[in-house]
C-alpha cells in the first residue's frame, strides 16, 4: 500500500499471509501484553514480538503526544496498537479473542520510498462446523467466530504483523516522515501510526485473499471467501467461476475487477462521491480533445459543478521543456499561468510545494502531469493555505495535453480545461456502481487484489495508499472496509 505519497516519494503498507509471516516471527520473544478495553465487543490480545530494548520494548524516552501518555517509545507505540485495537473490536461481534502477534522490525526502506508495515490472516481453515460455505478458506480470527470456538492451537496468534522500526529515524528510510504516535490524527508531516495500524489489522481480519493474484491458483486447491465476492465485471463472473489463467488476468485488468458482496454495494451510493473529470477542449486542442480520468487532491478545495474553466499554461524551467515549479515562478512563468490553469509536472519537490508555487504566481488551478507510467492516484499532503484546485493525470495523458501546447504565445494557449465531476458517475466505481478493486497492470505483488481502487473518493482506508485525510473510522458514511468484513461473514 503506497503511503501518504505527497513528493516523488512513497511508502508501502504490505500485505502477506500468515504463511509468510510464519518463518519471518517464529524465532521472536514472546511477551503476551493482555491489553484490553471495555467498550471492545471483540476482545483482542496484543502479543509483543519483540525482544528487550526494540520496538514496543524501547525505552527510548518520548513525551506524551496527542492523547498518548506514554513515556517511551515503546510505551507509546504499544498504546497506538491498543488504541486501533479497540477500535476495531467495537465494530466486531466474536465469542473468541483475537490474539494479534506485532512487533516493530527493519523492512526494505530508502530515502524515497518504504514499507511501513505488513500483516495477514495467520492460519486459514475450511470445512469447520459452522462455516457458510464448504471447500472455503477463511482467516483464523473469522473461522473463530463463525464456529464459536478457538480452531488455532493455543500457542498460535491469528493475525501476525510487522511494522518498520527505522520509519524517519534513519537517513535512508524516508526521513522526516516518521510514525506519528498520538491518538488525535494531527500528524503534520508525519505517518499515522494507528491509521497504518488500522489498514493492517483490517487485512488480518480478511480483507485478503490467498489466491495466488499472480497465476490465479487457489491456496493448496481451495478458494478463499475472498473469491466468492471478487468479481470480473467484463465477464460478469466471480473469480470462483472463473479459470486460473482467467484470475490471473482479472487481477491485472485495471478497472476490470470489482467487489459483489451486498454489503459493500449498498453503502457505497452513501459513502462515494461523484466521480472528478477534466474535460479539454478549445481551437488548438487538437486530438487533445477529450474527458480524462483524474486524480484527485487531498489539499486545496475539491472539484464541484459548475466546473471551473480555464486556459492550460505549462510551467517551463527545465531544459528539456517540462515545468517542476519547485522555485518561485519565473517572470515569464508567472505570466504564462496568472489567470490560467497550470499545468507542471511531477519530481523533485511535493505537490504542496507546486501548488503554493503557481498560486502565488495566479494560477487558478493545477494539471499535475506523471513522471512514470502506471495507474492513476491522487495527490497527498495538506496545507490550509492553499485555495487553487489540483488534480493529477497520467503520463502518457499529460504528454497528450501538453503536445497541443508547444506552439503556444506566452499568454495564451488556445487549450481550455474543465474541470468538474461528473453527477452520473461515483468515483472508484464500475458501471453497475460496484466498488473497484486494485487491479493495476503490471502486477503489484502484495497490493493487488486485496485493497480497493486509488479511485474512489473519498480516499478509502483499504487503499493501497495511505492519505493524509483518512480518519480513523472504518465504517459509513466515511469508509467501506467494515461492510466488506461483514460481506465475507463478520
Amino acid at each position: 500500500m503506497n503511503a501518504t505519497n505527497a513528493t516523488n516519494a512513497t511508502a508501502a503498507i504490505g500485505r502477506c499471509t500468515g504463511r509468510a509471516l510464519r518463518s519471518a516471527m517464529a524465532a521472536l520473544l514472546l511477551a503476551c501484553a493482555g491489553l484490553g478495553d471495555a467498550w471492545a465487543s471483540v476482545p483482542i490480545v496484543i502479543i509483543v514480538g519483540d525482544g528487550p530494548g526494540e520496538g514496543f520494548n524501547d525505552p527510548t524516552p518520548a513525551a506524551p503526544v496527542g492523547g498518548n501518555a506514554g513515556t517511551t517509545l515503546g510505551e507509546q507505540r504499544l498504546i497506538a496498537f491498543a488504541y486501533a485495537a479497540n477500535l476495531w473490536g467495537s465494530k466486531l461481534d466474536s465469542t473468541v479473542p483475537i490474539r494479534i502477534l506485532a512487533a516493530f522490525d527493519p523492512l526494505p526502506c530508502s530515502a524515497n520510498s518504504g514499507v511501513l508495515g505488513s500483516a495477514g490472516a495467520w492460519d486459514v481453515f475450511s470445512d469447520f462446523p459452522g462455516a457458510p460455505r464448504p471447500n472455503t478458506w477463511y482467516p483464523a480470527a473469522l473461522a473463530n467466530k463463525l464456529r464459536g470456538a478457538d480452531l488455532s492451537a493455543p500457542s498460535d496468534p491469528h493475525i501476525g504483523a510487522t511494522f518498520n522500526s527505522r520509519l524517519g529515524l534513519a537517513p535512508d528510510c524516508l526521513p522526516g516522515g516518521g510514525f506519528y504516535l498520538g491518538l488525535d490524527r494531527n500528524f503534520g508531516s508525519g505517518t499515522d501510526l494507528v491509521t497504518v495500524l488500522l489498514h493492517e489489522m483490517a487485512h488480518g481480519l480478511g480483507f485478503q485473499t490467498f489466491t495466488d493474484e499472480a497465476n490465479g491458483q487457489y491456496y493448496a486447491g481451495v478458494p478463499s471467501i475472498w473469491d466468492h465476492y471478487l468479481l470480473d465485471n467484463r465477464l460478469e463472473h466471480e473469480w470462483v467461476e472463473l479459470t486460473p489463467a482467467q484470475r490471473a488476468a482479472s487481477a491485472i485488468s485495471n478497472n476490470g475487477l470489482s467487489w459483489n458482496g451486498p454489503l459493500v454495494t449498498a453503502a457505497v451510493p452513501s459513502v462515494l462521491d461523484p466521480v472528478s473529470r477534466l474535460i479539454v477542449g478549445g481551437p488548438a486542442a487538437g486530438p487533445a480533445a477529450r474527458e480524462y480520468p483524474v486524480g484527485d487532491a487531498s489539499f486545496g478545495p475539491p472539484l464541484a459543478n459548475p466546473p471551473l474553466t480555464g486556459q492550460i499554461m505549462p510551467v517551463v524551467d527545465q531544459p528539456d521543456g517540462r515545468g517542476l515549479a519547485c522555485d518561485p515562478l519565473a517572470p515569464l512563468n508567472a505570466l504564462a499561468v496568472y489567470g490560467n490553469v497550470a499545468l507542471v509536472d511531477r519530481g523533485d519537490c511535493t505537490f504542496v510545494q507546486k501548488a503554493l508555487n503557481v498560486q502565488y504566481a495566479g494560477a487558478i488551478a493545477m494539471i499535475v502531469v506523471d513522471n512514470t507510467p502506471g495507474p492513476l492516484t491522487g495527490l497527498g499532503g495538506a496545507d490550509p493555505l492553499i485555495t487553487i484546485p489540483a488534480v493529477r493525470v497520467t503520463q502518457d495523458d499529460g504528454n497528450a495535453i501538453r503536445a497541443q501546447l508547444q506552439r503556444r504565445s506566452r499568454t495564451r494557449s488556445g487549450v481550455t480545461a474543465s474541470l468538474g465531476v461528473d453527477p452520473q458517475k461515483l468515483a472508484g466505481t464500475d458501471a453497475e456502481r460496484r466498488i473497484l478493486m486494485y487491479a493495476p497492470d503490471p502486477l503489484q505483488s502484495g497490493s493487488s487484489v486485496s485493497h480497493y481502487s486509488t479511485a474512489a473518493k473519498p480516499n478509502q482506508l483499504m487503499e493501497p495508499a495511505i492519505n493524509g485525510d483518512l480518519t480513523h473510522d472504518v465504517a459509513p458514511p466515511r469508509d467501506l472496509t467494515l461492510p466488506l468484513l461483514k460481506d465475507i461473514g463478520w
